[in-house]
């Protein structure tokens, strides 16, 4: 049996709302298992009057949502509008009363009496009804969900224990790969003085870092120290692909996946990227001595990882997907950020809410992710310091979040690698140089024909190295592709 969950608001005014809840909550793949949602103008036409219709919905349902805008609505004979009506059912029912009000404070000046009246009836303190204000669609999306997650959380649906501290049934002491536990306690006591000491036994090492619950072992404990965490969670894998050019396109340059524990994980993963990415040697001015750097800074290709490892959603079946381009990498993983932040965040300070944080914890202990809150920030100066293109970070429906590294498209490596000729990449450092080229000047660098100079930057273009600029077939030039990423 489903919740069934009642979307009130004028409907002309707060379609896209209404329907943007709709479609989130079957969209998630926990809310639709527990959710269902009616909205009034998706319910076939009745032989009963609308007014009817709809309390009787309200009487059926577990959760009345209630989004106010600027308008009232139309009201029904001079009385009240449909949906003060529907929140007066519902109040009277005792339902789940969940209020959102479009915009903040300063605007109610500007909304219809009505909506005024209402407003005053719903921030009565004495009624306690919960309401939330919002901007935007993304920032009411995220009140439904927190306010939904709490409603299951309360019916003893959810759990409040995170997916790293539940009890993994049938996993034993014997399970645990010793050596990878003397391991972390030399690394944890060098990198950040942790206490035990390395012949600690392996029991007393889990009891100290909360790892055995009602004298049983956590799925932490099997993640991070198991011999073959693949035994208990399928879906604890980094599936790791290579493109030659900048889209997702067999043949495969490079496919593996790794499922071991999650630091050999987060290992074997850098490694695939550190293979792949470009690994020049650079003379130090004044001094015989090179310098090999890679074009990434290593410390953001981990970050990205350990995040991902730290963060996912280990309830959903997909695993951990990282994707190496020509012109980015790309680290995927299911989950969505809690509701107390959102994308914009993750680029300034902010409070860390980690999905697992045993496992975040254990990750930093080790000196394979930093505090919470901090790793993002550090991601992006250190690209600062190595002259890398900013990281961009992403949520995709608020079920996938990925972390997104450019690289520089422009490198020669980079075009022989998306099929550009000799020509084209003389022209591309020739813009680099230049700041610009036009149909005449390729001719005349390349010495080609028209239309070979035509078809060439034509490709260039179509494969977002260069972008057209200028208005009249006289003005034309190209510049290089005006973004940081070529997606």
């Amino acid at each position: 049996m489903k919740f069934k969950v009642f979307v009130s608001g004028v409907q002309k005014e707060l379609k896209v709302e209404r329907q943007a809840i709709k479609n989130f909550i079957l969209g998630d793949v926990l809310l639709s298992e527990y959710f269902e949602v009616f909205l009034f103008e998706d319910a076939p036409a009745k032989s009963k009057s609308a007014e009817k219709a709809y309390l009787d919905e309200v009487n059926d349902s577990d959760i009345y949502i209630g989004i106010l805008g600027e308008k009232y609505g139309t009201t029904i004979k001079k009385a009240i509008s449909p949906t003060e009506a529907e929140f007066e059912e519902a109040k009277k029912l005792d339902k789940n009363i969940l209020i959102y009000i479009k915009g903040q404070s300063a605007t109610d000046k500007n909304r219809e009496d009505g909506v005024k009246k209402l407003l005053v009836k719903i921030r009565d303190s004495k009624k306690g009804y919960s309401y939330k204000r919002f901007n935007n669609i993304t920032e009411l999306i995220r009140s439904v969900y927190a306010s939904l997650i709490d409603f299951l959380k309360k019916e003893g649906i959810v759990g409040r224990s995170a997916f790293d501290e539940r009890i993994c049934e049938n996993a034993k002491l014997s399970d645990m790969d010793a050596e990878k536990v003397r391991w972390f306690l030399r690394t944890a006591k060098a990198a950040r003085k942790y206490p035990l000491k390395e012949d600690t036994p392996i029991k007393d090492v889990f009891t100290h870092l909360d790892f055995i619950k009602n004298g049983k072992l956590t799925n932490a404990a099997i993640l991070l120290f198991g011999k073959n965490p693949h035994k208990y969670f399928i879906q604890a894998e980094v599936k790791c692909l290579q493109f030659s050019g900048t889209e997702v396109k067999k043949p495969f340059v490079n496919y593996q996946v790794y499922s071991g524990n999650l630091f050999e994980q987060i290992d074997k993963a850098r490694a695939f990227v550190l293979d792949a990415i470009k690994f020049p040697v650079i003379q130090k001015a004044g001094s015989a001595r090179f310098e090999r750097l890679y074009e990434l800074p290593e410390f953001a290709i981990q970050e990205a990882i350990a995040n991902a490892i730290a963060h996912r959603n280990y309830n959903n079946a997909s695993g951990i997907q990282l994707m190496v381009f020509a012109d980015r990498v790309e680290v995927w993983n299911s989950g969505s950020l809690p509701p107390e932040l959102t994308v914009e965040d993750l680029k300034k300070p902010h409070t860390s809410f980690p999905s697992n944080p045993y496992i975040a914890n254990v990750l930093y202990l080790a000196d394979y992710a930093q505090r919470a809150g901090s790793g993002t920030i550090e991601m992006l100066a250190k690209c600062k310091e190595h002259h890398a293109p900013e990281p961009e970070f992403v949520l995709i429906r608020n079920k996938e979040f990925r972390a997104i590294l450019p690289r520089d498209i422009f490198t020669e490596d980079s075009l022989v690698r998306i099929g550009l000729n000799e020509r084209q990449i003389k022209a591309v450092k020739y813009v680099r140089e230049k700041g610009r080229i036009t149909n005449k000047e390729y001719k005349e660098l390349t010495e080609v024909s028209k239309p070979t100079a035509t078809r060439d930057l034509s490709e260039l273009k179509q494969k977002k190295v260069f972008t057209l600029k200028g208005i009249g077939k006289r003005s034309l030039f190209y510049i290089l592709y005006e973004s940081k990423i070529s997606q």
